[in-house]
């Protein structure tokens, strides 16, 4: 009977249109099944395949995706329940196990030891003073200034962390240039071919990425060298590099003022955190009760921060951070993150860094 319903399900998606479709999924926070009496994870199921256009290779695989997304339904009720400001529900990819998931679309390799990886892997910088600290804006957003690229796409490759990179660089530049550049991954990504830096898609460090963009002369445009999503020979071009990268810092560990400051006076940082509720997340500020900070496996870029997050479920206002991602805009808040800040939630303040351009020629 099971094996009829999917058939029948696959021979009747591209019957209807899409609206049609997009109207059975439902988020946990719109009650779910128990809001809608007879929704099935299948329709559900239906619905998402339309939606984000999937095509499996026939219906044993349709199946087994069927299966994972009706784990996937109650992973983002558990998370709901964990995480009870934010909104958890179908998302992107809702068709991946967590391995999957974790696999293809995380990337920071740190080990478990954060602090120790942090310490020796680069200078720290100097405090902020108290008295500037305490002038720090309520609320602020490099966005709004022009110093943020649009929402990439990394795809299925661990590259999380040439992405936070790419984003701190092109802040930085933007500060001491008032030019925002578009800047290559894919260099970043290819140069594993002559092993300086990092694993590629198999994952890496925002910090490597740093010390081989001094070494090796700079980084190129995104128009010269595009983004792939694999691996390949390296292709970069010194007499191309657009941006040329002068020395980089750490931003104290756990200390959520400190990485205000350095926010604001350093622009976009790029910061490491654990993306347990990620794959769950729709919207809304995310302040998990649990999520080990220990445990960073994504990179992403912090571009603001705000004061006063409404947080779903009539839970009142949360402080929040801002955080650019590089999953696409259908992923999240059109492609961004709010994350509770003030006690480094899921390692947000673990493993922050700065970095600063050198001037043009």
């Amino acid at each position: 009977m099971a094996a009829q319903l999917v058939a029948a399900l696959v021979l009747l998606l591209p019957l209807a249109g899409a609206s049609d479709y997009d109207g059975f999924i439902r988020q946990v926070t719109d009650g779910g099944s128990r809001a809608w009496p007879g929704l099935l994870p299948e329709a559900q199921f239906a619905a998402f395949v339309r939606r984000h256009g999937r095509r499996y290779s026939g219906p044993e695989e349709y199946a087994r995706r069927l299966r994972v997304f009706a784990v996937n339904l109650a992973r983002a009720a558990a998370h709901q329940a964990l995480d009870p400001s934010a909104r958890h529900g179908v998302t992107p990819f809702s068709d991946l196990t967590r391995e999957e998931f974790e696999a293809r679309f995380t990337g920071v390799r740190a080990g478990g030891d954060v602090q120790r990886l942090v310490r020796g892997s680069m200078p720290a910088a100097a405090p902020a003073p108290e008295e500037e600290v305490a002038r720090l804006p309520a609320s602020f957003d490099w966005r709004e200034k022009g110093a943020v690229t649009g929402v990439k796409t990394q795809g299925a490759c661990g590259s999380c962390w040439a992405f936070s990179t790419t984003g701190a660089v092109e802040g930085a530049n933007f500060l001491a240039t008032g030019k925002l550049l578009n800047l290559s991954e894919q260099q970043l990504c290819s140069a594993v071919a002559r092993n300086e830096c990092n694993n590629g898609c198999a994952g890496g460090l925002m910090t490597n990425a740093y010390a081989y963009l001094m070494k090796s002369g700079g980084l190129m445009e995104q128009r010269a060298y595009p983004y792939t999503g694999a691996p390949g020979p390296c292709r970069f071009d010194p007499a191309r590099a657009a941006v040329r990268v002068a020395n980089f810092t750490a931003v104290p560990a756990g200390d959520e003022r400190q990485t205000r400051a350095a926010l604001v006076r350093r622009g976009p940082l790029a910061v490491g955190l654990n993306a347990a509720f990620m794959q769950t997340y729709v919207g809304g500020v995310s302040c998990p009760l649990v999520c080990p900070r220990a445990w960073v496996n994504h990179g992403v870029l912090l571009v603001g921060y705000g004061a006063r997050g409404f947080a779903a479920l009539r839970l009142g206002y949360r402080p929040y951070w801002i955080i650019k991602n590089s999953w696409g805009e259908r992923w999240g808040e059109n492609g961004y993150y709010r994350l509770c800040r003030g006690s480094n939630v899921c390692g947000v303040d673990s493993m922050v860094s700065a970095v600063a351009v050198a001037p043009p020629p």
